[in-house]
């Protein structure tokens, strides 16, 4: 490595420096990431309670499976065994595509944070980089609660009830 190397590189890393170094600079990064790090807490809770459910579903499932032959009546379900399984089925379908939504949207949304510590330093336009990816994730969410909304509906909805009930 020749001395102009070296100086050119002790520059670029001088001037990095003295740009994070920069407590300001420092605070609005962290002031302007504070909303999409809110939303990304919103999404892990929302996803703990999918995977709850998700959980439970495949549980169920495997219970159903592993007792379908029982004669305990603590053990038999009050629907026909395929009927059941089907309807748990589609249950957890619905669960498993709403986590996968979730999922994107949290990686989306950190994409975001990382763009808006990034923007602190790198004197580039951003905002409307940003701008899509907030509307791409709050879509993605959306859609993971539409799905979820639908296992809901249908868990209240179960196939044993009567129209009536």
């Amino acid at each position: 490595m020749s001395f102009v190397d070296l100086f050119l590189a002790s520059s670029i890393a001088g001037e990095l420096l003295e740009r994070t170094a920069d407590t300001p600079r420092v605070l609005n990064a962290v002031q302007l990431s504070l909303a999409p790090a809110f939303l990304l807490v919103g999404i892990g809770s929302i996803m703990n309670v999918m995977m709850q459910r998700l959980i439970w579903l495949a549980g169920r499932i495997e219970r159903l499976c592993a007792n379908s032959e029982s004669k305990d009546p603590a053990f038999i379900s009050r629907l026909p065994f395929e009927v059941e399984i089907a309807w748990l089925t589609r249950r957890r379908r619905l669960v498993r595509i709403a986590i996968k939504f979730a999922t994107a949207a949290a990686v989306v949304i950190s994409l975001v944070i990382a763009l808006l510590f990034v923007s602190a330093y790198v004197h580039m336009r951003m905002g409307t980089l940003v701008a899509a990816l907030w509307v791409i994730t709050v879509g993605l969410l959306i859609t993971a609660l539409l799905h979820f909304l639908r296992e809901t509906l249908l868990a209240a909805d179960s196939p044993g009830d009567t129209p009536g009930d």
